[in-house]
């Protein structure tokens, strides 16, 4: 297997990405996996979980082409952008070359739930079946059990709609286990050592640019405010809102149209804030930061940074995004988070899509841009779908 520049790897393609389900329940269509049944119901004998996941599977494993399975967990948490655990990955894999061209990630349900496993497999099967996506790798990152019984509906509902299952391991307290390996030179049964931040491949993505946080909510902290910052942000918020007062108050003394006014001046603040973080600085005033915010809840200013995404222009979007939904006022989060998760979901990061969407939502749970972009995250779609079929004077002559 051939890494292929992914989320937060290289410059990404449109179909390199991942997906974070962190829910244990993602939203999924279609039937439940067949022939899937919940281990507890399986005659277990004194057999460890492992063994009765393995007993599910083909008798001869599908090597791929990395020298190990050691070197398929290296390369996962630079796909998500952190290191998971208590986790169930799946790896889409296709090609002549067997490259990892799609990521899923979800919680793994613990204590077992057959509901929540079924929903996991149901929605892994649909994406990979609906992306034409031939093979998988599933990866367990916990106990034995737990994994076991969120792998196997997942592993037979792959295998029924007629997916490859290259790969079944498990990672559990820096060993790893490759569960459809019964072969004791190989794949010992306690497992073989592995160090994910050491490995030659973590090595090498690293060295590529590659961040790699701790765990998922260390993501999630990455747009949180910055500790001391909440007065400050709370009076330049003030500030900014009386400077709109002003703009308003100048607009009628002019005979002008106040909505039209403020829109303009949005529109200008944030194309000149896109144009400074292209050109590779940033903003540290915490009051234009605010002033950002606040404009930016003009679903006319939003539409039009919208309209300007171009996802050869990921990293810098990023950047700005992040820079103004952690300098904002809680109230004023929703658009510029759900914009870093249009621009994650162009990137092809799905985790930082889905932790921008849930930014956004917990400000206010019925954004409707949020929604919109969790829904097509957690659905799988490419980032290639990513795409504002409006330009900025369309957007501007649709709100005329």
């Amino acid at each position: 297997m051939t890494h292929q520049q992914g989320p937060g790897d290289l410059p990404p393609t449109a179909d390199s990405r991942s997906a974070d389900a962190k829910s244990a329940r993602p939203r999924a269509r279609g039937a439940r996996a067949r022939g899937a049944r919940p281990l507890s119901d399986t005659p277990a004998g004194d057999r460890p979980a492992d063994d009765l996941l393995a007993a599910s599977l083909p008798a001869a494993p599908v090597r791929v082409g990395l020298a190990s399975p050691a070197s398929v967990l290296a390369i996962v948490p630079s796909l998500l952008g952190f290191h998971p655990s208590q986790s169930l990955v799946v790896l889409g894999v296709s090609g002549p070359r067997n490259r990892v061209s799609l990521t899923f990630r979800y919680d793994l349900p613990d204590p077992p739930d057959g509901e929540l496993a079924a929903d996991i497999a149901a929605h892994a099967c649909e994406v990979l079946t609906r992306e034409a996506i031939s093979a998988a790798i599933v990866i367990g990152y916990g106990p034995a059990g737990p994994v076991a019984e969120a792998a196997l509906p997942v592993v037979t509902a792959l295998l029924d709609a007629g997916v490859d299952v290259l790969e079944v391991l498990r990672a559990e307290g820096g060993r790893c286990f490759t569960v459809n390996c019964q072969d004791p030179d190989c794949c010992p049964p306690d497992g073989i050592p592995f160090d994910p931040c050491s490995h030659p491949v973590a090595t090498a993505l690293k060295e590529a640019g590659m961040d790699v946080l701790p765990d998922r909510a260390a993501l999630a902290r990455t747009l949180q405010p910055p500790p001391g910052t909440a007065r400050a942000t709370r009076q330049a918020t003030g500030r900014a809102l009386r400077r709109l007062d002003r703009l308003v108050a100048t607009a009628r003394g002019g005979g002008l149209d106040p909505a039209a006014a403020l829109a303009d001046a949005g529109r200008a603040a944030v194309r000149d804030a896109i144009l400074r973080y292209r050109s590779g600085t940033s903003i540290e005033d915490r009051a234009r930061l605010a002033f950002l915010a606040v404009v930016l809840a003009d679903l006319r200013v939003r539409d039009d940074a919208w309209a300007q995404m171009d996802p050869r222009r990921a990293g810098p979007h990023t950047a700005l995004w992040t820079d103004i939904v952690t300098g904002a006022a809680p109230e004023f989060v929703p658009a510029p988070a759900s914009l870093l998760a249009f621009t994650a979901w162009q990137a092809g990061e799905g985790a930082l899509a889905n932790v921008a969407a849930e930014r956004a939502l917990a400000a206010d749970p019925a954004y409707s841009m949020a929604l919109l972009i969790a829904g097509a995250v957690q659905a799988g779609l490419p980032p290639s779908a990513a795409r504002l079929p409006m330009t900025q004077d369309e957007v501007a002559a649709s709100y005329d």
